[in-house]
């Protein structure tokens, strides 16, 4: 049986991993979210089918091995990769300003186009590859207290506190786990066959097509837990707290975007270009941010689990369904960048704190480990990907067809019932 306790679930993990934070966090007055310890022996009490083939030994070993990459290349860690994220993000902070700068003058259309889609790729950046891996806390070894977890406030409207919480804490943790990760259909879509079917799923494109070009404003909307809080899980005191917080986050977003840059353009002519330079770099980074992160979760050949399968889940476990429930994204280093490295979703999941500019070396190692146990590695291009995703959302905002009889069956005469006497029908009104 799972054990439960108020603990990330790397109980291994050595003190100096994540550094020390150079200012305490603020945490939250509710409990802390329950993590599992997995256990170095045994197996869950059923295991996914894809993984059935292996025996508790085998699975101990694939942890072993997983266990022996982290740690080379949590020893690894250097001046190299530190250069690395300091680089993407001074490019990141001089494309955002030579964006908004070129958006003053955006009356011109060359200088609306330029700016901005310099602006869009700076809060690409800053979102992908800068924000999401920094508050995984995969570069607080470098002890930078502008570069660390504790401190680091992202160009998205959910605060990183809440999203630090329904990600960090609770996705990675119950990675596809019905019924625990609520980001399988962030409380709403409908996106396996295993979830039940309701007549509101019927909207689940629209909401979709809604939630794409304003992607951040549904993930802030979600990390309110507002179904914790109807169930009953989540004090009001918590919500009321982070309604103020998202809410000022809000306010703090607005006066960046649609009030400093469009009020500034217009001492020079240009504000309602530049309002809407704005709006559209926003909207071009929640489109790009919604395709990637689907991507990695919903489309073909990525599963879905039982809290069956976790009963019992060991290390080596927990690593295969991280493996089973993500996919990865093939294209070009440049692609790979603007994903924030989330092209490599499965050694994301299973390493979520290593520096993302080490994905593709591990991605070597992963594909070659899920090669000799007979594990599927789902990976594919951007487009088919995006396609399959959205196939799905179309696919399962329908009710599920009941399962047809074969054809023989359905030729079938029914059996005869023979009934010894008449008399035991009418004593029981039949």
């Amino acid at each position: 049986m799972t054990t439960t306790v108020n603990t990330p679930p790397d109980t291994d993990r050595r003190a100096d991993d994540l550094g020390s934070a150079p200012t305490p966090e603020a945490q939250p007055s509710g409990p802390r979210p329950r993590m599992p310890i997995t256990g170095s022996r045994g197996g869950p009490t059923v295991r996914p089918p894809a993984a059935a083939h292996l025996s508790d030994a085998d699975v101990e070993r694939l942890g072993q091995e997983l266990d022996a990459i982290r740690d080379r290349i949590l020893a690894s860690r250097g001046a190299k990769d530190a250069a690395y994220i300091r680089r993407v993000i001074k490019v990141q902070r001089t494309l955002e300003l030579a964006g908004r700068a070129t958006l003053l003058l955006s009356k011109r259309r060359s200088a609306f186009f330029a700016g901005t889609a310099m602006l869009s790729v700076a809060k690409i950046l800053e979102n992908m590859e800068i924000g999401h891996n920094v508050l995984h806390g995969q570069w607080d070894w470098m002890r930078d207290p502008d570069i660390h977890s504790t401190t680091w406030e992202w160009d998205f409207v959910t605060p990183a506190r809440a999203w630090k919480h329904t990600h960090n804490d609770l996705h990675h943790t119950w990675t596809n786990v019905l019924g625990k990760d609520k980001d399988v259909g962030y409380s709403t879509l409908r996106m396996s066959e295993q979830q039940p079917w309701k007549p509101a799923n019927l909207l689940n494109p629209v909401i979709n097509l809604w939630l794409a070009p304003f992607f951040e404003w549904g993930i802030a909307i979600y990390d309110l837990e507002l179904e914790a809080w109807q169930d009953g899980e989540k004090p009001t005191a918590d919500l009321v707290r982070d309604l103020k917080e998202t809410g000022r986050k809000a306010l703090k977003q607005f006066a960046k975007d649609y009030a400093a840059t469009p009020g500034a353009a217009a001492l020079f002519g240009s504000g309602k270009q530049a309002f809407w330079g704005t709006f559209t770099a926003n909207a071009v980074r929640n489109l790009w941010a919604h395709s990637v992160i689907f991507c990695g979760h919903f489309p073909d050949g990525v599963d879905v689990f039982t809290e069956e399968m976790i009963e019992g889940e060991t290390r080596g476990d927990w690593y295969i369904r991280q493996m089973l429930g993500s996919a990865n994204i093939s294209g070009s280093k440049l692609m790979h960048l603007m994903t924030g490295n989330l092209s490599h979703q499965i050694e994301h999941h299973c390493f979520p704190d290593l520096p993302s500019n080490r994905y593709a070396e591990v991605a070597v190692e992963m594909r070659e480990i899920c090669r000799r146990y007979g594990l599927p590695y789902t990976a594919g291009p951007l487009p088919r990907q995006v396609y399959q995703a959205w196939a799905k959302v179309f696919r399962l905002a329908l009710p599920p067809r009941a399962e047809r009889l074969p054809k023989q069956a359905l030729n079938q005469t029914p059996p005869t019932v023979r009934r010894s006497s008449p008399l035991p029908l009418v004593a029981h009104g039949l």
